[in-house]
């Protein structure tokens, strides 16, 4: 008992002494709890056959079936297949292009330059997927920008658009473009609390700007890299569906079509709320289970991880 009052206390003591800092959290925890966590509840309409009329509550109980019918639908595999693929194509070449220009724009001594990398490299993210889209169709079109180069040199014209072996370089060709400089942000950051100090005894050393990279720059930015990487990780399968419904057509749904695009199609076009719950239940635990795994083996082999 003398326990439980002691904790109640401490607690009490603590929360006047913070409660400035407790009242700046609370709209956040607000947040959370009725955008996060109280949709948990519809949750259950991946094992029922909901029907807006009836509720939730009133809708039948069916079990897996709507899993049963994901997992044995034509298409399952095609999703898969598209979505792990562009994932990590992306992982491959979009997760370390801001690294590399955080590495480079940090061993640029003329500042007018580095101020004008770093604006030219973040306005692409600030730029609407809409209009993103809109260039990209219209620089691959059959009389876009790339064919009216490609036919300068002889080339015979492409129809990239309408071509699926063109669309996953197309797509994460443009998301690297639009997000690298933007996320070269964090890394910056991460550089520049490197101290000073480091730097200074690896000269009165000998060691060049090269070594110094190695030794000192990316030793001190790998927390941050592996964070990300996992947070990256966690989000596999989790392929907005904005810019892939703006940019795909059905020529090119045997390599466009992903989960996310699926389920608006299947939900939003069709109605079928129970079959794209069950998918985007799935969607979830694959990229928590994903989370789990990439955490655990950072933890394993080095000193950082999420939790």
């Amino acid at each position: 008992m003398t326990t439980k009052t002691s904790f109640r206390q401490r607690v009490i003591k603590d929360f006047k002494r913070n409660k400035g800092i407790y009242l700046m959290l609370l709209p956040v925890l607000i947040y959370y709890a009725v955008f996060h966590y109280g949709p948990m509840y519809g949750a259950q309409i991946a094992f029922r056959d909901f029907s807006p009329v009836r509720g939730i509550a009133g809708s039948q109980w069916v079990g897996l079936e709507n899993f049963q019918e994901f997992f044995n639908g034509i298409y399952f595999w095609r999703l898969i297949r598209n979505t792990v693929t562009i994932s990590l194509l992306d992982v491959i070449f979009g997760f370390p292009a801001p690294i590399l220009l955080a590495l480079m724009l940090n061993e640029v001594t003329n500042e007018k330059f580095k101020r004008f990398v770093q604006t030219t490299s973040y306005l692409p993210y600030f730029i609407s997927v809409v209009v993103v889209v809109g260039l990209i169709i219209d620089f691959f079109a059959r009389d876009g920008l790339v064919n009216g180069i490609m036919g300068l040199t002889g080339d015979q014209r492409i129809g990239f658009m309408s071509n699926p072996s063109y669309y996953w370089a197309i797509y994460v060709g443009s998301g690297v473009w639009q997000t690298f400089g933007y996320g070269s942000i964090i890394y910056l950051a991460a550089i520049s609390s490197i101290d000073p100090q480091l730097y200074d005894a690896a000269k009165v050393d000998g060691a060049g700007r090269f070594r110094q990279l190695l030794n000192i720059t990316l030793p001190g930015i790998a927390p941050t890299i592996i964070t990300l990487f996992i947070l990256r990780v966690g989000a596999m399968l989790s392929i907005g569906s904005e810019k892939t419904i703006l940019l795909y057509n059905p020529l090119v749904y045997e390599s466009a079509d992903i989960i996310s695009s699926y389920v608006y199609r299947t939900g939003v076009l069709n109605g079928d709320y129970s079959l794209t719950a069950a998918i985007g239940l799935f969607n979830s635990l694959i990229n928590f289970t994903l989370l789990l795994i990439a955490n655990g083996i950072s933890r394993r082999r080095s000193e950082t991880s999420l939790f």
